[in-house]
C-alpha cells in the first residue's frame, strides 16, 4: 500500500501507547492496517492504547485530526464510539458476497465521507475492512462508476 502523508507520525503516536482519539468535529477517521484486516476508527472514536499496538499502517480519511480525551468520561465515551464502529463493519462483513461487501464499504464510506475522498482511499485497505480482495473492490468501483 501506498504510504499516507504523516501516516507513519500518525502510527508512532498510536504505537505509543497513549490513548488519542479521532475529532469528533471533522468529517474524517483512520484506517488501521492490521496483519490480516482492518479497522475504521471515525470521529469521536478511540485510537491507540492498548487496542492498535498490532497496526502496521494508518491510512488517514478525510479532514484528519487526532485529540487526546480531556477526560475520564470523554475516554469512556470515544471507546463506546469505537465499538460502534467496529460493529457497522461487522454488519457490512455479514453480506454474503464478497462483491456486495465490496459495494457496502464503498457505499458507507460515499455518505459518510464523500466520493473524491473515498477514491483516494487505496483498494487494499478498504478490503482489508470487509474481508475481500482488492480486485473486488476494484470491480465494485468500476460499477458504482458505470451506474453514475
Amino acid at each position: 500500500m501506498t504510504e499516507h502523508p504523516h501516516s507513519s507520525d500518525i502510527l508512532a503516536e498510536i504505537n505509543s501507547g497513549k490513548l488519542l482519539m479521532v475529532d469528533s468535529r471533522r468529517r474524517n477517521g483512520l484506517i488501521l492496517i492490521k496483519r490480516f484486516h482492518a479497522d475504521f476508527a471515525g470521529p469521536g472514536a478511540a485510537v491507540g492504547g492498548a487496542f492498535d499496538v498490532d497496526s502496521q499502517q494508518a491510512i488517514p480519511v478525510g479532514d484528519f485530526c487526532l485529540v487526546c480525551p480531556d477526560s475520564p468520561e470523554e475516554r469512556q465515551k470515544a471507546l463506546g464510539i469505537r465499538r460502534q464502529w467496529v460493529r457497522l463493519t461487522e454488519q457490512l462483513t455479514a453480506k454474503p458476497t464478497a462483491l456486495e461487501r465490496a459495494h457496502m464499504i464503498l457505499i458507507q464510506f460515499e455518505q459518510y465521507l464523500d466520493s473524491e475522498t473515498v477514491a483516494q482511499i487505496p483498494d487494499e485497505a478498504l478490503a482489508l475492512l470487509v474481508g475481500v480482495f482488492p480486485q473486488t473492490l476494484r470491480a465494485a468501483r468500476q460499477q458504482n462508476d458505470r451506474r453514475i
